[in-house]
């Protein structure tokens, strides 16, 4: 008897409870396993009908401590962590994570110019090669296939490029504080002139399939839109805040690595929406390929690492031979170098937008303090402001309009 009374009151207090609750509103789970999301990121969809009223990014599931990590590495060592973030531009963070290293060592100066010339070819190439996982992905969410096959086939050249100078297709650590790891081999030239040649037809290609497509145009225009003010104001940067209309670009506005001296322009969108950052980011490939294109025809000889034998490795011949290099060496990779005690901020414009770096020494071999300021994370924030309003097959166009990576969200 007692216990049909306790489960009397239960159920009284739960209609008293659910009488207070919208009895017209849904509140389902996207994710965290579901393609569409583009890594492990769970939204909290609450709908009504088929009209998203309010949403909440759930992030943490790739929770890898990268940051906390680096500190209890060598700065030297630290550096392959960074390809772990945004994991589809790694050589975006290598280069990130080298010019801050570089500001507390005081070497900015004294970076050859081969090696920053040689930067900015790479970073530029695989900004492309972010571009185009993107625009497979996305165009793949919103049911176009062939897309997808086109975009990973170029991609494929420009793995090719990066195996052929690091040995490796994606983690390659090869812009590195001082320089980069090794020279250019002897077919970069030709192999990166061979793409250039080929990509701006492949390009054309995609605008055919998708620039003017009616279905692709029905499902993009007027879809998570987000005003110049709203972007701002969520930190947003990269192709979300151009789409916008903001002409907000590091590489004009704080230069790194000689960007102020290339000839290129600043795409930017007017409505905000879904196909204006497909346009940006459309756009934005060629202007990288002309970059590229610079940097070749500019590209010097001559060292590719700083000489100083404190900082980077000496040759292997000079090892076997001479007994300073071979303490160099050891001490090198034992201990690592020590910079100054001080702080800096370095800020690269990544294929996300805008990365930054903030690395505090305290004189001894390992970083103090890393902080990284990863673009996917702010722009992510923007999420529920474009969805809010809109309808449920629309979400996934929002999420893939912002490019994100797990890996640099969570970090």
């Amino acid at each position: 008897m007692q216990l049909d009374e306790q489960r009397t009151l239960e159920t009284e207090s739960s209609v008293q409870i659910d009488a207070t609750r919208r009895e017209d509103t849904m509140t389902i789970n996207m994710g965290p396993q579901h393609p569409s999301t583009h890594g492990v990121l769970r939204l909290i969809l609450t709908l009504e009908g088929e009209t998203v009223v309010k949403a909440i990014p759930e992030i943490g599931y790739l929770h890898t401590g990268i940051e906390k990590t680096a500190e209890a590495k060598s700065y030297f060592q630290a550096l392959v962590v960074t390809d772990r973030m945004d994991y589809l531009a790694p050589l975006s963070n290598n280069l990130g994570y080298s010019l801050a290293v570089e500001k507390l060592l005081g070497i900015t100066d004294a970076i050859p110019p081969k090696a920053q010339v040689a930067r900015v070819a790479l970073v530029e190439l695989q900004r492309i090669a972010s571009h185009l996982v993107w625009l497979g992905t996305h165009a793949l969410d919103l049911g176009a296939q062939s897309v997808f096959l086109y975009a990973f086939r170029e991609r494929e050249m420009i793995l090719d490029i990066f195996e052929l100078c690091s040995g490796v297709r994606l983690m390659t650590s090869y812009i590195m504080p001082g320089g980069l790891q090794a020279d250019l081999p002897a077919g970069f030239d030709a192999k990166v002139r061979d793409f250039i040649k080929i990509f701006p037809a492949r390009l054309r290609e995609y605008h055919d399939l998708l620039t003017n497509n009616r279905l692709w145009i029905n499902r993009t225009k007027g879809i998570g839109p987000l005003t110049a003010e709203q972007a701002i104001a969520f930190g947003a940067s990269g192709p979300v805040l151009r789409g916008s209309g903001v002409a907000w670009d590091v590489r004009k506005m704080f230069p790194y690595s000689g960007y102020e001296t290339y000839d290129f322009d600043i795409p930017v969108g007017t409505n905000g929406d879904t196909y204006d950052r497909y346009l940006v980011r459309m756009l934005e490939m060629d202007q990288s390929l002309r970059i590229v294109q610079q940097a070749l025809d500019r590209m010097p000889e001559g060292r590719w690492q700083v000489d100083d034998p404190k900082i980077v490795p000496p040759p292997k011949w000079q090892i076997a031979t001479n007994m300073e290099s071979l303490i160099h060496h050891f001490k090198l990779f034992t201990e690592g170098y020590r910079p100054p005690a001080g702080e800096v901020y370095q800020r690269i414009e990544s294929p996300k937008g805008e990365l930054g770096f903030y690395l505090v020494s305290d004189g001894s071999a390992r970083p103090y303090r890393m902080h990284v300021r990863g673009a996917s994370f702010a722009n992510l924030q923007a999420l529920p402001t474009m969805i809010e309003g809109q309808l449920l097959s629309d979400v996934v166009a929002s999420i893939g309009s912002i490019d994100i990576v797990l890996g640099e969200v969570d970090r």
